[in-house]
């Protein structure tokens, strides 16, 4: 009934070929991933779809490369390129490399390169190095030129956020 060598074969039971060779070809159990679905830094787009809204007290979204908002963040971004598109919108503070407006910012603007296009409407300072405002852009705030690039350059550290959030929670007590 049973042998010694009844092992389950879990190459079989996830589709490829089993370790010997015999069989048929392998089959994938999902396809390979789309362009925009690879990681690391050589690229890859994270969106925030337009069904989708975001809320919560201390909420921050982290991305690693570039992240496009089509829907609604009430909370901090971070990202090494953020878009907001038109439908989009945040509520909080947005931290980036590039940041690239053209739908609602409530909040702080801080990276080296910001854009407003003609559809955006921002309300908050921006803190940029190289700031451009289509006609037809909506902006009610400060603008300052920082000198210091490292400044402007977003964390992405997660551990480094927390740290931060965490020290400024000790201060306010």
């Amino acid at each position: 009934m049973f042998s010694v060598d009844s092992k389950p074969d879990f190459n079989r039971a996830l589709g490829s070929a089993p370790a010997n060779g015999a069989g048929a070809a392998p089959q994938p159990l999902r396809p390979a991933p789309a362009k925009f679905e690879t990681s690391g830094s050589s690229g890859g787009v994270s969106v925030i779809g337009n069904d989708l809204t975001l809320l919560g007290e201390k909420i921050t979204i982290i991305s690693q490369n570039k992240l496009q908002v089509d829907g609604h963040v009430r909370g901090n971004v971070h990202g090494k390129q953020v878009l907001i598109t038109e439908q989009g919108s945040v509520v909080g503070t947005v931290f980036a490399e590039r940041i690239d407006v053209r739908g609602t910012v409530r909040g702080a603007i801080r990276a080296v390169s910001v854009t407003l296009h003609s559809t955006a409407k921002v309300e908050g300072d921006i803190t940029n190095q190289m700031l451009a405002i289509s006609e037809g852009a909506d902006f009610d705030g400060r603008v300052r030129r920082s000198a210091n690039t490292e400044e402007l350059m977003p964390v992405l550290d997660p551990e480094a956020i927390a740290s931060a959030e965490h020290s400024n929670d000790g201060a306010a007590s």
